[in-house]
């Protein structure tokens, strides 16, 4: 006698498919040429001395000519980002989003300001004084 046999409900599960390579239509944010669509084509090839702390905030509306990355990084700036930050929102390279800014510097839509600094450390025998009077107490 042999034993029943168990059918399975589902069909055994097929490997995943390998990803297939963007189709060039522009929509991969990792697709060099719409990197280098976005940026101009290297025209001109001067930037903003922008780091990544540097505060970016936008100083007008979208002007309707603007294109989608550069319109989306106007709204994003209505409140002060860092350069990193901003990268990090659009998922953007910081060198495209560097282009990005230097043209809408040009135009006078965003503002760049320089990042907050610590104010200079107290003098060394202000710091003394202070802590030999908590020694004191």
């Amino acid at each position: 006698m042999t034993p029943p046999q168990r059918r399975r409900r589902y069909p055994k599960e097929e490997p995943p498919e390998p990803p297939q390579e963007s189709s060039g239509d522009g929509k991969d944010p990792r697709n060099p040429e719409r990197l280098y669509v976005l940026t101009g084509g290297g025209e001109g090839g001067d930037r903003a001395p922008l780091d990544l702390v540097t505060l970016i905030v936008a100083r007008a509306d979208v002007p309707p000519t603007a294109h989608p990355e550069q319109s989306a990084l106007l709204r994003l700036c209505r409140a002060p980002l860092s350069v990193a930050e901003i990268s990090a929102y659009l998922s953007l390279p910081v060198s495209v989003v560097t282009v990005l800014l230097t043209e809408l510097l040009a135009a006078e839509l965003v503002q760049a300001r320089a990042p907050i600094v610590r104010s200079a450390l107290p003098d060394r025998s202000l710091l003394e004084a202070v802590m030999h009077g908590l020694q004191k107490l």
